[in-house]
């Protein structure tokens, strides 16, 4: 029986071959699934994973289309901060700024689509061999947090996040800023130097988990893969 890497791969050969030229609409999930004799969560999984690559474009309703335009996306992981640390051969290190219970601002709100009332706030300063690296500043679902709360003073909710929470969805985004007067006190370094800002928010599949900005001391880079 055909896995959905097969079905895939079946798909890009007609999509490549003309066979399906830009534009077309492919035959729909329940078709394909009896075509190659697979369950039509198998087929799902194939063509779902294709439209997040830009190759399919899918609607509700309208079916699924090869890609017009095919867009080549980037592959983006999710970074363990302690891990790029380490990995520039440094010492890592983090100070616990804050940990409490508050009301998020309006515009995380907006961000995470919704009104959780009080959530956990967490500011964290990641260090590299006792140099300011990162400021993170997070605003986390405590419906997704276990009680006891981690020792966040001990493993970063950047960590402990990465290891114990799937996430189904997200959007990030990027920016060139100058550092504000406490972004640049908690590096280090001069006020309004540029800094490179993460901002990003990951959901599960029917709930908000967290917003996070990220302040990188200057010098970062990031790098991923097409």
């Amino acid at each position: 029986m055909a896995g959905w890497e097969d079905i895939r791969a079946e798909v890009l050969s007609r999509i490549r071959s003309k066979a399906w030229p830009l534009g077309t609409l492919i035959p729909g999930e329940e078709a394909l699934a009896q075509e190659f004799g697979v369950a039509r969560a198998t087929v799902n999984r194939a063509l779902s994973e294709l439209a997040r690559s830009g190759v399919l474009e899918r609607k509700r309703k309208a079916g699924t289309r090869v890609a017009a335009l095919p867009v080549r996306k980037a592959t983006l992981d999710i970074p363990v901060i302690r891990a790029e640390v380490e990995a520039r051969g440094a010492v890592y290190g983090l100070r616990l700024l804050r940990c409490e219970m508050d009301a998020p601002p309006l515009p995380v709100q907006a961000r995470l689509g919704q009104d959780l009332g009080q959530m956990l706030h967490i500011e964290t300063l990641h260090l590299a061999s006792g140099r300011g690296f990162v400021v993170e500043d997070r605003w986390l679902n405590p419906a997704i947090l276990p009680n006891p709360l981690p020792d966040f003073a001990a493993i970063s909710a950047n960590e402990w996040l990465v290891a114990h929470v799937s996430f189904a969805s997200g959007d990030i985004s990027f920016a060139a800023e100058a550092a504000s007067n406490s972004a640049a006190a908690a590096l280090g370094i001069p006020q309004g130097s540029a800094v490179f800002v993460t901002e990003r928010c990951t959901w599960a599949p029917d709930a908000p988990i967290t917003w996070v900005r990220l302040v990188h001391a200057p010098g970062y880079r990031l790098s991923t893969v097409l």
